[in-house]
């Protein structure tokens, strides 16, 4: 439920933020002409924000280095662009990569904070930490099965996400067997 509400009110912000730049900004749209040097001048880049049919020296290169008879083969020498973006979707852009950013934040924090801790309660803090008597094949969870058993009269999320796991780490447990020391590769 809440993350509905949460997903909602991203899509909503997201909506409000591209309705307000419906409008072009003057940012959004420009003639940039590149000059290369002449004579004695150096070369330059000229911005502007001009509509379309004013891309051209004439109306970009201001103030105009040369003078008289020479600002014709200067503006030949000058090359123009008319170039247009959207602000709307640079936005939305940056507003979903932070988003990814943000959750992806969350979950390392989860996992390096929360985890641990849920374990601990769950498991039990002694059946964490392996004991030097039982160095070898075991596993620091490898009783966690039994403990799951136990743990069923409140069945949560928790409870089947550490279950599938540990079914998993058998199968890999069980695989490496296999494969190390009975040399036996599963077809």
């Amino acid at each position: 439920m809440k993350t509905m509400f949460v997903i909602e009110a991203f899509y909503l912000a997201c909506f409000v933020l591209l309705s307000q730049v419906t409008a072009k900004n003057s940012e959004d749209i420009r003639c940039k002409c590149i000059c290369p040097p002449y004579r004695d001048i150096a070369g330059k880049i000229y911005k502007q924000n001009v509509s379309l049919k004013d891309c051209n020296c004439l109306h970009v290169v201001e103030p105009m280095p040369v003078d008289g008879k020479d600002v014709e083969a200067y503006c030949l020498r000058c090359e123009c662009k008319y170039e247009e973006r959207s602000s709307g979707t640079i936005k939305f852009t940056i507003i979903v990569y932070l988003s990814i950013l943000g959750l992806l934040l969350l979950y390392m924090v989860y996992l390096t904070l929360l985890e641990p801790m849920l374990k601990r309660r769950l498991f039990g803090h002694s059946q964490l930490i392996q004991s030097d008597d039982d160095v070898g094949d075991q596993q620091p969870f490898a009783n966690a099965h039994n403990v799951l058993s136990r743990s069923h009269s409140r069945p949560n999320m928790l409870n089947k996400v550490e279950h599938a796991q540990q079914r998993w780490r058998r199968q890999v447990q069980e695989q490496r067997k296999s494969v190390f020391d009975r040399h036996v590769v599963l077809s």
